[in-house]
């Protein structure tokens, strides 16, 4: 049974391979839950760790997923494995220094900007 969730990435791991051959791939996901915030840890495994490439953190997505739970020694444990991961919508980072703003228009006072423009 598939389940979706919706929130903004907050960490992107590398990808791990063991010698087995086997790879995996970690990421959390901070899904909005009433007054506190979940974080939500999916792995990504074998070809499927692949999907985080090109995914930046403050993203929104979409994650489908699987839980997959084991026994180990008398001992039980639960994952979510992601397979399929669909970005809210295109992302780019905010500026990282004053420099680059320039060229950008001043919502205060700049003539690039009208009640025109306003989709609603």
């Amino acid at each position: 049974m598939a389940y979706d969730l919706t929130g903004k990435i907050k960490l992107i791991q590398e990808p791990q391979t063991f010698n087995s051959g086997f790879t995996k791939r970690e990421m959390v996901v901070t899904v909005e839950d009433g007054k506190y915030p979940q974080e939500i840890s999916l792995e990504f495994v074998q070809d499927k760790a692949a999907l985080l490439d090109g995914l930046q953190p403050g993203q929104e997505v979409t994650v489908t997923f699987d839980i997959r739970g084991r026994e180990y020694n008398g001992r039980y444990f639960n994952n979510l494995q992601g397979w399929k991961i669909s970005a809210a919508e295109a992302y780019s980072a905010p500026p990282q220094n004053a420099n680059d703003y320039q060229g950008m228009p001043d919502q205060a006072g700049d003539p690039g900007y009208s009640d025109d423009d306003i989709p609603f």
